[in-house]
C-alpha cells in the first residue's frame, strides 16, 4: 500500500545544506536541481541513522545485498531479473558512465547523444575526449500537450555507418519526459548490433514512472540488446539520495563486462558507504515510500497543466510520462535570449534553462516540480508577474 509523501515546507527547506537551497539568494524560490523536497522513505532514514549509531563510518568495499535488493526490485517492478554477477558500484551514474566509455573508446572516436537531453550528457562526452554526435530527437507536430518524441532511427542508422562508437541513451528521457517503447529500444538495439555500437542506458529515472508498465529497462527488450548493452542507474534519484553518492553498472554480456574490467578500482572506492547501504535500503524496503512520492507526482503534474491553462496558456507543456520535470516552452512569454535568467531576475523564481539540453532549445525551460502544491502554484504566480 502507497505511504502518503508530502513536501516539506519552505521554511524547513531553506534549512537545507545540499546546492539547490545554496546556490541562489534566499529570496529566490529555487526549482532547478533534479531532487525532490520530500522526506526520505523511513528505512532509508532507519539504515543510516543505525551506521551513525555505530560509528560505522569507514570505506565502502563489497556489497552484494545492494546487488541482490536492486535485482529483486528490478524484478517486481519490471519482471526484470539481474543477474548480480553482472553489476558493479560505481561512485555515480556520472562517472560510472564517463568510465565506462574510456574502456570502449579512444579519444576522438565518436559518441552520440539525442537532444534536447539532460545537460551533463554534454560534458561526459567531453570529459573523455570523444567526438560528439547529435541525433536529435523526433517530434510530432509542435510541441504541446499531443507532442510526440521519439528516437531518430533512420538519422541513428547513418551516424552508427559513419563510425559512431558509443550511445548514450536516456531512458526515461530527461528532460521531455518520454519513455522509448520496446519496439523501439529492439530496433535500436538491432542497429547497434549491425554496425557494432555500444549503447550506455542511463535509466536513473526508472523507478519513477507512472505507469510501470510502459517502462522496458533496455537490458531485457532482446537478446542483440544483452550483446551490446551497458545499463547505468541509481537509486538516487527515484530516492532522493542523490549526495549519498552510489550507483550500479550492470552488463548482461560476458565479453563487455571483461572489457569494462578495465576501468580504475577507484570507481567502486570512491562511492560512499552511506549510499550503498541506503540504496539497499531503497530497494529493498521502501516500495510503498515510492508508490506514494508517484501519487505525489501524479498530482503535481497534473496541477501544473490546470496553472498553465487558468494562468499562462501561453507556455506550451507536455505531462511527462515519469518523474518530476515539466519541460515548458517559454517562447510566446517574450524573455528575451534567455528565459531562465530572466525569471531569476523579474520574478525570483530558478529554472533550468534550456540552452543547456541543445542548442535548439534556447526559449524552452526546465521546472523541477517534486515539492509542494503551494510551492509549485507560487512559482507560477512568479512566473506571471514577471511578463
Amino acid at each position: 500500500m502507497a505511504e502518503v509523501v508530502r513536501a516539506l515546507s519552505l521554511n524547513d527547506l531553506k534549512k537545507r545544506k545540499s546546492s539547490k537551497w545554496r546556490e541562489f539568494p534566499s529570496d529566490v524560490l529555487p526549482l532547478p536541481v533534479a531532487e525532490m523536497d520530500f522526506p526520505i522513505a523511513n528505512p532509508i532514514k532507519s539504515a543510516l541513522i543505525d551506521m551513525i549509531e555505530r560509528s560505522d563510518t569507514g570505506y565502502l568495499g563489497p556489497f552484494p545485498e545492494m546487488f541482490d535488493a536492486f535485482s529483486d526490485f528490478s524484478q517486481k517492478l519490471w519482471n526484470w531479473k539481474v543477474d548480480v554477477s553482472q553489476m558493479r558500484i560505481a561512485t555515480d551514474v556520472g562517472v560510472g558512465t564517463v568510465e565506462v566509455i574510456r574502456t570502449l573508446i579512444t579519444p576522438g572516436e565518436k559518441v552520440m547523444l539525442n537532444s534536447p537531453v539532460y545537460e551533463n550528457m554534454w560534458r561526459w562526452v567531453a570529459e573523455v575526449g570523444a567526438t560528439l554526435v547529435d541525433v536529435p530527437l523526433t517530434i510530432s507536430g509542435e510541441y504541446g500537450p499531443d507532442a510526440t518524441f521519439n528516437l531518430d532511427l533512420e538519422g541513428i542508422e547513418r551516424e552508427y555507418q559513419g563510425g559512431v562508437k558509443v550511445h548514450i541513451l536516456c531512458h526515461p528521457h530527461n528532460p521531455v519526459g518520454v519513455i522509448f517503447d520496446k519496439q523501439t529500444l529492439t530496433e535500436l538495439a538491432r542497429l547497434a548490433k549491425k554496425y557494432r555500437v555500444h549503447i550506455i542506458s542511463d535509466e536513473i529515472h526508472g523507478p519513477l514512472v507512472f505507469n510501470r508498465k510502459d517502462f522496458t529497462p533496455f537490458l531485457s527488450v532482446s537478446e542483440d540488446a544483452r550483446e551490446i548493452g551497458i545499463t547505468v542507474t541509481s537509486a538516487s534519484k527515484g530516492f532522493n539520495l542523490a549526495g549519498l553518492k552510489c550507483a550500479v553498472i550492470v552488463t548482461s554480456s560476458p565479453s563487455i563486462k571483461e572489457k569494462i574490467n578495465a576501468m580504475p578500482v577507484s570507481v567502486a572506492f570512491r562511492a560512499s558507504l552511506f549510499g550503498a547501504v541506503a540504496a539497499t535500503a531503497a530497494f529493498r524496503d521502501s516500495i510503498s515510500w515510492l508508490d506514494g512520492v508517484i501519487n505525489t507526482l501524479n498530482d503535481n503534474r497534473q496541477l501544473i497543466r490546470n496553472l498553465i491553462d487558468t494562468k499562462i496558456p501561453a507556455i506550451k507543456y507536455r505531462i511527462p510520462d515519469f518523474g518530476y520535470l515539466a519541460w515548458l516552452d517559454l517562447t510566446e512569454l517574450n524573455l528575451g535570449d534567455d528565459p531562465a535568467k530572466t525569471l531569476i531576475e523579474r520574478g525570483k523564481v530558478a529554472l533550468k534553462g534550456g540552452f543547456m539540453y541543445g542548442p535548439r532549445h534556447t526559449q524552452f525551460a526546465r521546472l523541477n516540480f517534486g515539492t509542494s502544491p503551494e510551492i509549485i502554484s507560487e512559482a507560477f504566480d512568479r512566473i506571471l508577474r514577471s511578463v
